[in-house]
């Protein structure tokens, strides 16, 4: 059985890809870390269409309750050989000199520390050096790794930036290991919380439309499509990349 664990995967993008995956054959483990009915709904999708899932909480910046995750998934469905590191929240959203320090330092250990004690769990059961077969790791990143989120999100953009510089390196540590490690960068996506955001903010959307050379936010589905084609045998060539996402905004 091909197990994926997607961190923060009761709604939005995570959910998308373990719906998807899903449907692709992959057992899924829908990690949550306080929405609970948010995660259940989610494995009540997938069951409903023939498919496997479990929802586990875990805080992705606890190293224990990691761990433990982990080793429930053992138990219940086997070793892991899909991992998604989704789980992200938000900064001080503000100028730097109105940073939010305990916010800010929340945020790191979230979106950056979280991908390092995730992978590091994963890794124990994939690597051939540990006894396993190989596997492949997903980070979700975000476009504001490249624009800097000047402004407004600098902290967060930091925290991506940081994990894009995370993919490279672990993607050529463990090359040798069996085990394929990319990047995904999103840009603007409509998810229920970007939508809420532009319900109380329009102008948000034509700036996201202003610098998106394809004219429009992206999906959900989208994200989903480029994770599962990472995850995928037909990405077997490809480790260390960081796919961007973002209709245009940013680019090589």
């Amino acid at each position: 059985m091909t197990v994926l664990i997607v961190t923060g995967a009761s709604k939005g993008i995570g959910a998308k890809i373990c719906i998807e995956a899903a449907k692709a054959g992959w057992a899924c483990v829908v990690n949550f870390a306080s929405d609970a009915e948010g995660a259940a709904r989610v494995v009540a999708t997938i069951e409903d269409a023939g498919g496997t899932a479990i929802a586990l909480k875990a805080d992705v910046a606890n190293a224990q309750e990691i761990a433990a995750m982990f080793a429930e998934v053992d138990d219940k469905l086997g070793p892991v050989t899909g991992l998604v590191n989704n789980a992200g929240t938000m900064g001080s959203q503000g100028r730097v000199e109105d940073l939010d320090v305990a916010r800010s330092r929340r945020l790191f250990e979230v979106n950056t520390l979280g991908p390092f004690i995730c992978s590091k769990e994963a890794l124990a059961r994939m690597s051939k050096a540990r006894g396993g077969n190989g596997g492949a790791i997903v980070n979700i990143s975000s476009a504001a790794a490249k624009h800097g989120g000047g402004g407004s999100y600098v902290d967060y953009a930091a925290s991506k930036g940081a994990v894009d510089t995370f993919t490279i390196g672990l993607a050529r540590e463990q090359a040798a290991e069996g085990v394929r490690v990319n990047c995904i960068r999103p840009g603007a996506i409509l998810t229920e919380i970007t939508r809420a955001w532009m319900d109380n903010h329009p102008e948000y959307l034509e700036s996201v439309v202003a610098h998106t050379p394809l004219g429009h936010p992206g999906t959900e589905e989208d994200i989903a499509n480029a994770a599962l084609f990472l995850l995928s045998s037909q990405a077997k060539y490809i480790t260390g990349a960081i796919l961007d996402v973002s209709g245009g905004w940013v680019c090589p």
